[in-house]
C-alpha cells in the first residue's frame, strides 16, 4: 500500500526546514507544506470527500497549488488538475465528466470557475490569499495518511483533445511515484538543489519532474506563474537555479531576450527539455548561453509523463529523445502493431510501470491505443543502432505529397537554422494536384526578417525537392497551448498565401 503524498512526509520529516516552494519571496517549508496539506485534506474530510472522490484543481503556479495537491491525496481523493485558462464550458466537461465532488480555483480565474461548476455535483471554492490560510485555520488536520494501493488513481490528467473531446488520463499512485523515483534519480536531485518551477503544474512535466521529484528528493521548487523570458533569466541568477526544466518555446525566448548573455548561470548542472521537439539549432544555442548541458527526453500525459531520456551518465545525441528510462520497454512498430526494424520510420510503442491504467470510462479509447501492455502513441520515429530514438513526426501530422511521406519535423529542423527564423510550424495544405501541399508559418526573430522565397531557397538547398514548403507565411507569434507546445491545429492558412 502506498499513497504518492507519503513522500511529502517523509521528506518533512527528514528536512522539515528546507524550503519547498518559494515565489519570489514568499517561502513554504516542508514541515509548512506537510502541516497544511493535512489541515486541507481534514477540510475535505469534513466536507465530505471520501477516497476515491474526484476534485478539480485549477491553479497557477503559487504555492497554494502543492498545499492542494497533496491535502487531497492525503484524503486519498483524486486529483482533477486543470488548465486555469480554461472557459467555462470547459471547465464543465472536466468536471462533469470524472463526476467531481469540488473545485478549488484560483479567483482571479473565478467567472469561468463558478459557469463551469454551474450544473455539476462540484462545490466551487475560490482559493484567495487570506481566506484561504482561514480555510486552514478552522480545519482539524487528518492524523495519517490516507491508505491507497499503487493501482488507485492519484491524478486524472485530461489530454490536450488534438481529436474530438479530451480524454482523463488516470495515473495511479505507482505510476507517479515510480516516475518520480526515476526522475529524483536521473537528475541526480538531492536536498539543496534549486529546480526552476515555470512548466504549469496541472501539466504532467511540470507535476512529475518539477514538483513530485523535487519533493521525493527534498529539493526546492522556485516557481514563475506565468512565463516571461526575461524574469526566467533573472530567477536562475536570483536564486541560484542549478535544473531548468522547459519546453522548447521557453528556451527560443530565452536565447533572444536581451542581456541573456550577461546573467551569472554557474549554478545551472543542466536544462531539461520535453514537451515537443527541440530544434538541434536551440540545443546548442542554449547550451552555449549557459554553459550547461542540454538534456532532451520524451513522454506524454499516458506516461506519467517521462518514457524516454539523453540520461546524464550516457552520451547525448542531438536531436534525440534518448534511451528509455530504467523499467521502461519501448519499440518501433508497424500499422498492425508489429514490430520493425531498427532505422525503420514507424509508431513508438511504450510498455512499463509508468503506463496508464486507462483512459476514465473511455474504455473504446483505451483500447484504441493498447496492446496488451504496449501502449501505441502516435509518434513516429525511428531508432539507431545504439538504441537512441529520434522524432520523425506526429502520425497525424505526417503530410503526404504525391505519394511521398514529409515528416514536418524534419523541414522544421532546418527552417531554424535558417537566422531570421524564431518559430516555425509545417502543415500539410490541401491541394489539387498533389492531395496535400507542404506549408509553413514563420514567425520572426525581433528586427529580422525575410522573404517567402529567400526562405523557400534556403531550403532548396538543404531538402529534396518534394519536401520544402510551396506555401509560406508570416505570423507575428505561432499560437500556443499553456504549456508552449505549438498548436498546429489553430493555424490557419491565409487565402493569399504565396505558393
Amino acid at each position: 500500500m502506498s499513497n504518492l503524498a507519503e513522500a511529502l512526509s517523509k521528506t518533512a520529516a527528514a528536512h522539515p526546514h528546507a524550503i519547498a516552494f518559494k515565489l519570489d519571496d514568499v517561502e513554504l517549508s516542508y514541515e509548512q507544506l506537510d502541516g497544511a496539506s493535512s489541515l486541507f485534506a481534514g477540510h475535505l474530510r469534513a466536507q465530505g470527500v471520501e477516497p476515491g472522490d474526484r476534485v478539480g484543481l485549477m491553479l497557477p503556479n503559487v504555492p497554494y497549488f502543492p498545499v492542494i495537491y497533496y491535502g487531497i491525496l492525503k484524503a486519498g481523493g483524486t486529483v482533477v488538475p486543470m488548465n486555469v485558462l480554461l472557459k467555462g464550458r470547459e471547465v464543465h466537461f472536466y468536471l462533469d465528466d470524472p463526476k467531481a465532488e469540488a473545485l478549488y480555483a484560483w479567483h482571479d480565474f473565478g467567472e469561468d470557475a463558478a459557469i463551469g461548476a454551474e450544473g455539476t455535483a462540484a462545490e466551487l471554492t475560490l482559493v484567495k490569499p487570506g481566506e484561504f490560510e482561514a480555510l486552514l485555520a478552522a480545519a482539524t488536520p487528518i492524523e495519517a495518511v490516507a491508505a491507497r494501493d499503487d493501482s488507485d488513481t492519484a491524478v486524472i490528467l485530461y489530454t490536450s483533445g488534438t481529436t474530438g473531446t479530451p480524454k482523463g488520463a488516470e495515473l495511479t499512485h505507482g505510476n507517479l511515484a515510480g516516475n518520480a523515483a526515476t526522475c529524483v534519480e536521473m537528475f541526480e536531485f538531492k536536498p539543496g538543489d534549486v529546480i526552476f518551477g515555470g512548466l504549469p503544474l496541472f501539466h504532467s512535466f511540470g507535476q512529475t519532474c518539477a514538483m513530485n521529484a523535487g519533493i521525493a528528493s527534498g529539493a526546492t521548487v522556485t516557481m514563475l506563474p506565468r512565463f516571461e523570458p526575461g524574469k526566467a533569466l533573472e530567477i536562475i541568477q536570483r536564486d541560484g537555479v542549478t535544473v531548468f526544466m522547459g519546453v522548447p518555446t521557453m528556451y527560443v525566448a530565452m536565447l533572444h531576450t536581451e542581456g541573456a548573455g550577461e546573467i551569472n548561470s554557474e549554478s545551472l548542472r543542466f536544462c531539461v527539455s520535453g514537451g515537443a521537439s527541440l530544434p538541434v539549432e536551440v540545443l546548442s544555442g542554449v547550451e552555449q548561453l549557459f554553459g550547461a548541458k542540454m538534456l532532451e527526453g520524451y513522454g506524454l500525459s499516458e506516461t506519467s509523463p517521462v518514457a524516454s531520456f539523453n540520461q546524464p551518465k550516457n552520451p547525448a545525441k542531438p536531436g534525440s529523445i534518448g534511451t528509455p528510462i530504467p523499467g521502461v520497454e519501448m519499440k518501433v512498430v508497424d500499422d498492425d502493431a508489429g514490430d520493425l526494424p531498427q532505422g525503420e520510420v514507424g509508431e513508438i510503442a511504450i510498455k512499463g510501470p509508468n503506463v496508464m491504467k486507462g483512459y476514465w470510462n473511455r474504455p473504446d479509447a483505451t483500447a484504441e491505443v493498447m496492446r496488451g501492455d504496449w501502449f501505441l502513441t502516435g509518434d513516429m520515429a525511428k531508432v539507431d543502432e545504439d538504441g537512441y530514438y529520434f522524432i520523425v513526426d506526429r502520425k497525424k501530422e505526417l503530410i503526404i505529397r504525391g505519394g511521398y511521406n514529409v515528416y514536418p519535423r524534419e523541414v522544421e529542423e532546418v527552417l531554424y537554422e535558417h537566422p531570421a527564423v524564431m518559430e516555425a510550424a509545417v502543415i500539410g495544405v490541401p491541394d489539387e494536384t498533389h492531395g496535400e501541399e507542404v506549408g509553413a508559418a514563420i514567425a520572426f526573430k525581433p528586427g529580422q526578417s525575410a522573404t517567402a522565397d529567400e526562405i523557400r531557397d534556403f531550403l532548396k538547398e538543404r531538402v529534396a525537392a518534394y519536401k520544402y514548403p510551396r506555401h509560406i507565411w508570416f505570423m507575428d507569434e505561432l499560437p500556443k497551448t499553456a504549456t508552449g507546445k505549438i498548436l498546429k491545429r489553430q493555424i490557419e492558412v491565409p487565402a493569399d498565401v504565396s505558393a
